[in-house]
């Protein structure tokens, strides 16, 4: 089920369902990872404050079979910037966090997402795992770096990570403005232009799907091993939900180390 976003170059995801209620990667999916990307269709999902917990009991039959044990996953309040929380065997609440890392096996970290990129990162050797919420402001501080590094704390080797960038908006829908694009000239001032295209006085499309590749490519990660669906959440709404469409709904990425 090859789902595109105008010129870009587009891999096809792996659906469950119809309409699909979560996609999965392939690459990640024939080494045995479980994890899932959901839609707009896939019930179930709360606010991370919720007194029950951001999963609601109808996600779970939405989920049988992807191996994943919800009642064991640890999620975070995602504030945009990058800092770190570590998972447990028994899951819960984490705290204020933007990078979740674990080496427990069956223990999902969750991320949530409308627009932001939702990005996978496993080392099978050192059985270690990261999920990581990156916005604008995410890249701009680093979040995703922030997950390799913290991965290497726990045994992990950048050249053995698989990553995965789950759907998002993409350069096609993301207008952003001056003051964004000053940020980024101070974080990354001979990077940004590679990442932007101007549109009109003020303003560019920002491409966070190259941007985050580029740098986890400059941490040491195998371009070879990022699977870059390069999806766009505003471009199917029939699929997915986006901010920049006024959805107020959320997206889940949840992973578990086998």
């Amino acid at each position: 089920m090859p789902l595109g976003s105008g010129d870009t170059d587009v891999m096809e995801l792996i659906p469950r369902g119809e309409p699909p209620l979560y996609f999965k990667f392939p690459g990640l999916s024939r080494m045995g990872l479980p994890h899932v990307t959901t839609t707009r269709h896939c019930p179930g999902l709360a606010a991370w404050n919720d007194p029950g917990g951001p999963f609601r009991p109808e996600l779970t039959p939405a989920l049988a079979g992807a191996g994943l044990d919800l009642g064991r996953a640890t999620w975070a309040r995602q504030v945009h910037e990058a800092g770190v929380a570590r998972g447990g065997a028994r899951g819960g609440f984490a705290g204020a966090a933007d990078v979740l890392v674990g080496t427990e096996a069956g223990a999902p970290l969750a991320i949530f997402t409308a627009d932001c990129l939702a990005i996978l990162l496993w080392d099978p050797i050192a059985r270690a795992l990261a999920t990581a919420h990156v916005g604008w402001r995410g890249t701009v501080r680093g979040a995703a770096p922030a997950a390799v590094a913290a991965l290497e704390e726990l045994g992990a080797e950048p050249e053995r990570l698989h990553a995965a960038i789950a759907p998002s908006i993409g350069p096609c829908c993301y207008e952003v403005d001056e003051p964004v694009i000053a940020d980024f000239t101070r974080a990354y001032p001979s990077r940004w232009e590679r990442w932007v295209r101007p549109t009109r006085p003020g303003h560019w499309m920002l491409d966070l799907w190259q941007a985050n590749q580029d740098l986890l490519m400059d941490v040491g990660v195998d371009a070879a091993r990022i699977e870059n669906p390069r999806l766009c959440t505003a471009c199917h709404p029939e699929v997915f939900l986006s901010y920049r469409k006024r959805d107020r709904g959320r997206l889940a990425t949840i992973a578990a180390l086998p």
